[in-house]
């Protein structure tokens, strides 16, 4: 499957300042992508790398800041390193030989606390040889444990196998889009408007990545724009198995579509394939109890150019004001920024599709508000309910019984 630039697995590496993290990188990427020097604190804010790991795959390595950086400026690269925790698949913790004290184990507390499986390298042990009781005290956190020096690089292979090993399946194995709606030989209709906010000359990714999924899945793919959606079925009398449509004309789509075949959205097929698609179904009809001035929190993880009439900035704090009736205040937080204030301040949280993150990010990036409890959904699922075809639209990949709109009221 065609996968974005983001949505590759997230490695970082971590470790105190000198420990050789950048020369690690530059052996693992089998180039010099990053700066090495002698004078600790070289790198000192996370730096992102898209790379080949030989014999693994495509992966961004993100050589972060050492845990024991010091002073005021010290301890905000510390915490922007920690914060990386957050996005990443796989965390490399780099030690020297027989030095392993309270930095080690502040940082393995972060990876724990995002449930982040870590490999320890120790470093430079061509000069300086781990004694056994050093190693078995990093072996009793139960991972792996590779003696690495960066002159010889011999043992690049056991760490790219520890990479292997250890990093979850579902951060690199993409698992299908149309996984259970389609079987072999399906036809497979996509609405796909060609607006204002289209690429010049393209289609958006997400259109992109279902069409591939479609050949993956041995279906066809048949792509009209909306206006050519009536002709095309009273023309060709063709009846597809599945219709996927561009969120923004949902009400179109809902018309033209005979009701007994299957209709969703691309941004609805994003939020079960990569989202929190559970925590979607329970807040997304929290809609209906939004008050006056509410402030709502969209989550807009791409950067693109905004337009005049922006789907995330412009059209769904519209709709979502005329819908309930309500004077609501809005906050939109492009890419992966901090979200400012208290997350308790928000009544909802609305994340896009995430097309080009990964599902760590989007999980992560939700967590607070579902940890207190505050409502969350996504662009397709909100513009669905506020178009009142909320339950046709989940309907392909729910039992309608257990999830009905009354269940989460």
């Amino acid at each position: 499957m065609t996968k974005g630039r983001e949505n590759k697995p997230h490695i970082g590496i971590f470790g105190r300042r000198n420990n050789g993290k950048s020369s690690l990188i530059n052996r693992l990427a089998a180039q010099e992508i990053s700066i090495v020097s002698d004078f600790a604190g070289t790198t000192t804010d996370p730096v992102k790398k898209s790379i080949e790991i030989t014999g693994f795959g495509p992966v961004i390595l993100i050589d972060t800041a050492g845990i024991d950086d010091v002073g005021d400026v010290g301890k905000l690269r510390v915490n922007k390193s920690i914060d990386s925790i957050k996005i990443i698949d796989l965390a490399i913790l780099v030690v020297l030989a027989n030095e392993f004290g309270i930095f080690e184990q502040r940082i393995i507390a972060e990876f724990n606390k995002n449930e982040v499986p870590w490999i320890c390298v120790i470093n430079k042990t061509d000069i300086i040889k781990p004694e056994l009781s050093f190693i078995n005290n990093i072996k009793s956190y139960k991972v792996p444990v590779i003696e690495f020096s960066a002159l010889t690089s011999k043992d690049t292979e056991d760490i790219i196998q520890s990479i292997k090993d250890t990093i979850p399946e579902s951060s690199w194995k993409q698992k299908s889009l149309l996984g259970g709606l389609v079987n072999y030989g399906d036809i497979v209709l996509l609405i796909t408007p060609i607006d204002i906010e289209a690429p010049e000359g393209r289609l958006i990714l997400p259109q992109v990545q279902t069409i591939r999924d479609i050949l993956d899945n041995d279906c066809t793919a048949i792509v009209v724009k909306e206006r050519e959606v009536d002709a095309f079925l009273r023309k060709t009398m063709i009846e597809p198995a599945l219709v996927i449509t561009d969120s923004q004309i949902f009400l179109k789509a809902d018309a033209s579509i005979p009701k007994h075949i299957p209709l969703t959205g691309f941004s609805v097929l994003l939020a079960r394939h990569k989202g929190d698609f559970e925590n979607y179904l329970k807040g997304t009809p929290y809609i209906d109890k939004l008050k006056d001035n509410d402030k709502i929190l969209i989550l807009e993880s791409c950067t693109h150019h905004v337009s005049c009439d922006d789907i995330g900035r412009v059209k769904i704090p519209r709709w979502l004001s005329a819908y309930t009736g309500k004077k609501l205040d809005f906050e939109v937080v492009g890419g992966l920024s901090n979200i400012p204030g208290k997350i308790t301040d928000y009544a909802l949280v609305i994340q896009c599709g995430g097309c080009v993150i990964t599902r760590k990010q989007i999980i992560n990036r939700l967590k607070p508000a579902v940890d207190a409890g505050i409502p969350v959904t996504n662009y397709g699922m909100t513009i669905a309910y506020l178009q009142g075809i909320y339950s046709r639209a989940i309907a392909p990949f729910t039992d309608n019984k257990e999830h009905s709109v009354k269940n989460y009221l």
